[in-house]
């Protein structure tokens, strides 16, 4: 099958999303989930992630749907997370064809999702449990990579 661009980018964004997220919340001890330092706790945040990688594979599917889910345990709800990106991710891979353009799926969901990480990164530092700032621009971020194990970062500040 020949190379889509927009879909290699897609899938690009869509692992660059699992090496942010998995950052964010790797590391975090299972309390910060609770964490009340904004509008919604870091598990809620997480939980509305994990919706959107659902309605991303949902649309992509052409069977359209949303749910709001109540935040599950830390740790559960990051293996949702992840269990999101690669389903998503695979059914990218697949080559079938796409309900709706690569364009609303970057806008929509997955530059929401992106948006979302940023905060719980945010929330980390507010909650006295912070990650390093990472160069992103040199980050080994490959299209696949989708799990919790993502390279070491190349250069942390």
């Amino acid at each position: 099958m020949p190379s889509d661009p927009k879909r290699d980018l897609l899938r690009h964004t869509v692992a660059t999303l699992a090496y942010r997220g998995g950052k964010a919340i790797r590391g975090a001890p299972v309390s910060f989930g609770e964490f009340a330092g904004a509008v919604r706790t870091p598990g809620q945040i997480l939980a509305h992630v994990g919706d959107l990688l659902d309605w991303a594979l949902a649309m992509a599917e052409g069977k359209p749907r949303w749910q709001d889910s109540k935040p599950l345990p830390w740790d559960r709800e990051a293996d949702r997370f992840f269990a999101g990106l690669k389903a998503f991710d695979e059914f990218l891979a697949s080559g079938k064809p796409l309900a709706v353009p690569e364009e609303n799926l970057f806008q929509g969901p997955i530059a929401d999702a992106l948006t979302h990480v940023g905060q719980i990164a945010m929330l980390r530092r507010l909650a006295q449990v912070p990650m390093k700032g990472e160069n992103y621009f040199l980050a080994d971020i490959k299209v696949g990579r989708v799990g919790m194990d993502q390279a070491a970062p190349a250069r942390e500040f």
